[in-house]
């Protein structure tokens, strides 16, 4: 059944991570989850969220402190992986919206994670049908020959970085004003927007 929606949800995550390898046993997980809901008709950022993830594998490394500024006492307040997918699905129709990250490794992320805890994927399938690669659309509008990232496609399109870069919420809410300047630029895929 097709669902039409004017609301997408641009996702950016943020998990553990270290200057290396991780230490044994410890696998990325994700800690931060931003979200920012465009209405796409209107062409503006409705909401923006934060939910906070509680790592059960790994931990908050003194390098992913100063990357994403979160802390291990932060997430530790944060809520299980299940039951932010569950937040996602039930309170931003994870399933049923359209959705897009910058890159993939997000929705790849959620894929891992999601198999590893054996909680259902929260987005819906297929995954080629509900996200959209917002870095590839950029890529293609603007002609580059390389993917930028974030902070340098902000530049690209002579937007600011709102925020702090590597912040799930903040990372959300400036890859939102890019998808809006795709969508001013009509690039970006009607696909994307209907489910």
């Amino acid at each position: 059944m097709r669902h039409e929606s004017s609301l997408l949800n641009v996702i950016d995550v943020e998990a553990t991570c270290w200057d290396g390898q991780p230490p044994p046993g410890s696998v990325n997980e994700i800690i931060e989850i931003g979200l920012t809901v465009v209405d796409v008709l209107a062409r503006r950022r409705v909401s923006r969220h934060r939910v906070l993830v509680r790592p059960v594998r790994s931990a908050v490394s003194d390098f992913c402190t100063e990357l994403t500024g979160l802390t291990q006492a932060e997430v530790e307040r944060g809520v299980t992986f299940a039951e932010a997918c569950r937040i996602l699905v039930e309170e931003y129709e994870a399933g049923e919206r359209p959705w897009t990250s910058w890159g993939e490794y997000d929705r790849r992320q959620f894929a891992r994670q999601s198999q590893a805890a054996g909680v259902a994927y929260p987005f819906g399938y297929p995954t080629e049908r509900t996200h959209t690669n917002a870095k590839a659309v950029f890529t293609a509008a603007y002609g580059l020959r390389k993917k930028p990232g974030m902070d340098h496609a902000l530049q690209i399109a002579g937007l600011p970085l709102e925020g702090r870069h590597h912040r799930g919420e903040d990372d959300a809410w400036n890859i939102a004003a890019l998808v809006l300047d795709l969508l001013d630029r009509r690039a970006w895929p009607v696909t994307a927007t209907v489910v």
